[in-house]
């Protein structure tokens, strides 16, 4: 016999999300980067833009009802600050039976996607702060399923697809570089799976150390970490015994250690460098041979004691 389910009346009320009592057994999960994207959304709205489902039915006291659906959605609210939501308030009595089946017709009963209409219109976002609200990616549409790896090399190379998460600071730069990429500037880079797996080792060991969650926080402690550590770059153009390994150009912060000096230092040795290239001593533009000059000089001088870490006897 068909089961008798009296119609529900809701009404819309609103409510503090934090003062809401959750499911304590929920069907629905997810991953932390969705959840994080929605907190993000909610964020960025200032409120919620669906409406979830809650019951009182005599059982729960004002303001403190119980959430049928939309309960990652009302954590977001909490999460991001928002005090005040709209909600589906439920009034009439329900058993534990209808309670139970509202909550999965809600996770289960979805609807489906047409994929080319989906697509049509994900590809009209040019901005990348909407494509990332959006909560789709160019692989879960299958944007790259016309690229061939083929192109890049005479082998076949495996390749993945990594999603890059900016901090708030740095999307006007993460923006410039998408904005080239469709400009037409055309470069690809490649890096070996030992690197990669490398790469993925050094950042949970860093998000260990730290205990952050978020990848480009990861990344920024460990270009720290670089940034502290620049003259062990030496040992790239250096061999122990202070000899050039190669002839190429290397950066000029792998000898001083940073990347930057005081005002006062860089004026004395501007002036230093100008009257060099006005006598002829040093060609224009190569201000670095009076500085190899100086600290040959240096070196010979009858003061100069070794450190025995210099390479010299």
């Amino acid at each position: 016999m068909p089961v008798d389910i009296p119609a529900l009346r809701p009404r819309l009320v609103r409510r503090n999300p934090a003062d809401l009592q959750l499911l304590p057994v929920n069907a629905r999960f997810f991953r932390k980067e969705e959840y994080d994207r929605l907190v993000e959304n909610v964020r960025r709205d200032g409120c919620l833009t669906s409406v979830p489902l809650v019951y009182g039915g005599g059982e729960y006291e004002e303001g403190r009802e119980l959430v049928l659906s939309g309960n990652h959605r009302t954590m977001a609210a909490v999460d991001a600050g928002v005090d005040a939501i709209d909600v589906m308030l439920i009034e009439e009595h329900l058993d534990e039976q209808q309670l139970i089946a509202i909550q999965l017709s809600h996770n289960s009963i979805a609807g489906e996607d047409d994929p080319a209409t989906l697509k049509q219109l994900y590809e009209q976002l040019d901005d990348v702060d909407w494509r990332a609200y959006s909560g789709l990616d160019d692989e879960q549409l299958q944007l790259l399923a016309e690229v061939s790896p083929e192109g890049l090399s005479e082998a076949n190379l495996d390749f993945a697809t990594v999603s890059l998460v900016f901090l708030p600071l740095e999307l006007e730069a993460a923006r410039e570089a998408f904005d080239q990429a469709r400009l037409g500037q055309d470069a690809s880079w490649l890096a070996a799976r030992a690197d990669y797996e490398q790469t993925l080792d050094t950042l949970a060991s860093t998000h260990a150390a730290h205990k952050v969650g978020n990848v480009a926080t990861a990344l920024h402690a460990i270009l720290t970490i670089v940034e502290n550590h620049l003259t062990d770059l030496q040992a790239g153009y250096q061999s122990p015994d202070g000899e050039p390994l190669h002839s190429g150009t290397v950066g000029l912060e792998t000898v001083l250690g940073a990347r930057s000096l005081p005002a006062p230092a860089a004026v004395t040795i501007n002036k230093a460098i100008s009257a060099a290239e006005g006598r002829g001593e040093i060609e224009q533009g190569q201000g670095w041979r009076l500085l190899e000059r100086l600290a040959g000089e240096y070196l010979s001088g009858e003061n100069y004691v070794s450190s025995g870490t210099d390479g010299q006897p």
